[in-house]
């Protein structure tokens, strides 16, 4: 009976390989080779950088080396393909993977053109296989009981959504550290395309998406880098409500502070607490109804501390294989991505055409020909050597007050 119960506990393993072992990459492989992921082993991880390679093996001998994504693929060493390699290649591996019948989970961004995500999401959807983003700031209890309020009507008719989410500070170091970072060719954008995803998911999964979008997207304001430090968003949303989004990687102390503002009251998150000012009827009822000049409406006080964990990079990884294992639903279905990238391309449209405003669903032929232009004339050329990643899940990969 335990030989059964064994081989049982083996078959319900999947084999999970990691394409891309740089700092996000070699995190989530040491994550699967230690074991930290039930029902999933690391049986591969794929990497051009042969150094990079020897440096695992060195640290798991077990685990199968591969320099070649074909390789890999044609070896069957795995069931399902964690990709975290540059940007601009996340839709092109992952639609190898998806083709050679493997599950997979990408890094964010899904891309970093909307007409690839869209192209590989069709693959997904056409393969069967359980396709999944890597939006770990979902797991964050804070964001999801926001979720909950909006999505359920609690706030009412929404007015308004501003988001400053200005502690992703970096330094000229951090930029220098890969050849890849802060470049239109290597890495196909700045703060939009590599921090702020998660908040733009957030964004737009707590309040829905707009209709269009405005923007200034600030090239090298604090840094010596080809591509934005700093932007500000200026979203409008079918209902008449308005949101503005700002971020930088240039400022310290930093804010992150989102307020949503509703018929029905108010939230705000920020310092790790939930804060939601309740009113007891609606606001457009009181406008209309009221006979005096100047009134304060009563209101409820409510502050709500997370009760559970931000499981984060983990947490993604156990849901992808409970997809796969036990068809658990998704918490961020690679489809998702294709919203705070539509939100992220419209905003560099709009900088790019003279920040007027871009109407959603967005141009994508236009979109990624003035992209291309940049990446045509991109410094980006690859270093023939990097430090090697630890393998250490960094707090600011996470949510961050």
């Amino acid at each position: 009976m335990e030989a059964e119960r064994k081989d049982k506990l083996l078959m319900e393993q999947v084999k999970t390989a990691v394409i891309g072992i740089g700092n996000m990459g070699t995190a989530h492989a040491v994550c699967l080779a230690e074991g930290r992921i039930e029902g999933a082993v690391l049986t591969a991880v794929c990497d051009i950088r042969t150094e990079r390679l020897a440096d695992f093996h060195t640290r798991y001998p077990k685990v199968a080396c591969y320099s070649s994504e074909d390789e890999l693929l044609a070896s069957g060493a795995a069931q399902a393909a964690v990709i975290a390699v540059p940007h601009p290649l996340h839709s092109e591996m992952a639609i190898k993977a998806l083709n050679a019948g493997w599950h997979v989970l990408v890094e964010k961004p899904v891309d970093v053109r909307l007409s690839r995500a869209r192209a590989l999401c069709e693959t997904a959807k056409k393969s069967g296989r359980v396709f999944a983003l890597m939006l770990n700031q979902r797991t964050n209890p804070l964001f999801r009981k926001a979720r909950e309020i909006v999505r359920g009507g609690q706030l009412g008719a929404l007015k308004r959504s501003v988001w400053i989410v200005t502690n992703w500070y970096r330094t000229q170091h951090y930029y220098d550290s890969g050849a890849w970072r802060a470049t239109w060719a290597g890495e196909g954008g700045g703060v939009l395309l590599n921090q702020a995803p998660h908040n733009l998911d957030l964004w737009q999964w707590i309040c829905g998406m707009p209709i269009s979008i405005a923007a200034y997207c600030d090239v090298a304001r604090y840094h010596h880098i080809e591509v934005e430090d700093e932007a500000t968003i200026f979203a409008r949303y079918a209902n008449g409500a308005t949101g503005i989004f700002i971020t930088s990687t240039g400022e310290t102390p930093g804010t992150n502070r989102l307020e949503i503002s509703g018929e029905l009251g108010k939230l705000v998150l920020e310092d790790g607490r939930l804060k939601w000012w309740k009113l007891s009827e609606s606001e457009r009822d009181i406008r209309f109804a009221s006979q005096q000049n100047f009134v304060t409406p009563p209101c409820d006080y409510t502050e709500i501390k997370p009760t559970g964990e931000e499981t984060a990079h983990a947490g993604i990884l156990r849901n992808f294989v409970g997809a796969i294992l036990r068809k658990e639903p998704l918490l961020s279905p690679g489809e998702d991505g294709l919203c705070e990238l539509e939100i992220s391309n419209a905003a560099y449209l709009s900088q790019w055409t003279g920040n007027a405003p871009v109407h959603l669903p967005m141009d994508t032929e236009l979109f990624d020909e003035l992209l291309a232009q940049r990446a045509a004339a991109s410094a980006y050329a690859p270093k023939k050597s990097e430090s090697l990643p630890d393998g250490v899940y960094s707090r600011r990969w996470q949510v961050n007050w």
